[in-house]
């Protein structure tokens, strides 16, 4: 297939605008660089910056709609009702975040959404599918459990009166929240799939820039198993309780940290990560009677994926044996290595190439929303860089060059899928 770009173009200083307005909510200063935010889910803060981006989806006479677990999707024209072609991402962020992750794929996608709609008010584009930009809620899954929860409730992955239940890690509950910010909406779930979905995104990783290139193509979704361990063993004396005769709970949960680094050095392609470690009673001469820790695995092949969870259990069994510890497991989340529609990424690369910027295929290592969408629509992702690969970081960056390439790429995408002329998978 042969792409010939389009005239068409994104608005860069109302992009940049719009980015820099929401990042003041919650802003996270950084010297001698523009901040992060701290929005995390369903918070004063993400409700602030959830009245900001509906005001702007308002102004541009889109019809906003939110569904019951608070996810927010504005749809041009106001008054069509069949499945449109859907952008967006999320903007709630970590409790340290940047100002682009999630946040770019929203904005783009209004501006995207803003420049269409001047364009078919010039009479220069005609469209067959409506458009749509939604933000998706606790994509993030910092403050609820698990990440990209909004998406799966909206694509039916899980049953909204048990999402509504979920307890955040301050206690406070999910339904409650959202109740308590306004963003409790009629529109059902699960949602009638939109015609095709696509989501601009900072990569969060270094390869882009390193390798010297503007736009990632994504081809996927790793999978992803969160999982929480509470080890409980006996509290003693730090000074007079030999070490062969310790039930030490943060010995096991240190080997344990280093097991799960030792199966990702040896095993191509899988990540690890102990993210948490909580001890029991966390006193300085007392051997800890309780840790509690979190492991993170990802690997984009399913079977290996569950390899690393079979050995990562035999490993915490045979030190807890050893140790006299006892393990109980909570799986806090569980995603398939998610691959998306082969059509919609074609036309990502063939696009990119033919706005003469460089473009590679790759598969995404962080979780996203568009990979929740891919199972009930044609869906795809683009990446731009970030700098030294730093997010979920308030010095987290991507150069306004490459923010309005990838919004750009964006624009001419979601053209095709949503004209009589385009690609339409």
């Amino acid at each position: 297939m042969t792409v010939t770009a389009t005239s068409l173009r994104i608005d860069r200083s109302r992009l940049l605008t719009r980015i820099d307005e929401l990042a003041q909510i919650g802003a996270l200063p950084v010297e001698g660089r523009e901040g992060g935010s701290s929005r995390l889910a369903l918070t004063d803060a993400d409700g602030a910056g959830r009245d900001l981006v509906t005001s702007w989806m308002a102004d541009l006479g889109l019809r906003v709609d939110i569904d019951g677990i608070g996810n927010v999707v504005g749809t041009w024209p106001a008054d069509r009702l069949d499945p449109p072609v859907l952008t967006g991402s999320h903007i709630d962020t970590v409790a340290t975040g940047g100002r682009y992750d999630g946040n770019l794929g929203v904005l783009a996608g209004l501006e995207v959404v803003e420049t269409l709609i001047e364009a078919v008010a010039d009479g220069d584009v005609e469209l067959e599918h409506p458009l749509a930009v939604g933000f998706f809620t606790n994509e993030e899954g910092s403050r609820f459990a698990p990440d990209m929860l909004g998406s799966l409730v909206y694509v039916g992955g899980l049953p909204l009166e048990e999402a509504l239940d979920t307890v955040a890690i301050d206690g406070a509950i999910l339904g409650d929240e959202l109740e308590r910010i306004g963003y409790v909406g009629g529109m059902p779930c699960p949602a009638r799939p939109p015609a095709a979905f696509v989501e601009l995104h900072i990569e969060q990783g270094p390869v882009l820039e390193s390798d010297g290139i503007t736009i990632g193509a994504v081809t996927g979704v790793q999978g992803i198993s969160w999982q929480e361990l509470t080890l409980t063993g006996q509290s003693n004396h730090a000074g007079t309780t030999p070490i062969d005769l310790r039930h030490d709970a943060g010995y096991v949960a240190a080997a344990v940290a280093v097991a799960v680094r030792r199966m990702a050095s040896e095993t191509p392609g899988l990540v690890g990560t102990v993210g948490r470690i909580d001890l029991h009673p966390g006193l300085i001469n007392v051997v800890a009677a309780r840790a509690t820790i979190t492991v993170d695995l990802r690997h984009a092949d399913e079977p290996a994926l569950t390899s690393a969870e079979a050995r990562l259990a035999a490993e915490v069994a045979e030190l807890a044996t050893t140790e006299g510890v006892d393990v109980s497991w909570r799986p806090l989340a569980r995603f398939d290595p998610v691959r998306f529609d082969p059509k919609v990424v074609d036309l990502v690369e063939d696009v990119a190439t033919a706005h003469g910027r460089s473009v590679r295929r790759m598969a995404s290592g962080a979780g996203h929303d568009a990979q929740m969408l891919a199972r009930v629509c044609p869906a795809g992702m683009i990446f731009t860089p970030s700098v030294a690969g730093i997010s979920h970081n308030p010095t987290e960056f991507t150069e306004p060059d490459d923010l309005e390439a990838g919004a750009n790429i964006l624009l001419d995408v979601i053209l095709r899928l949503a004209t009589a002329a385009g690609t339409t998978p």
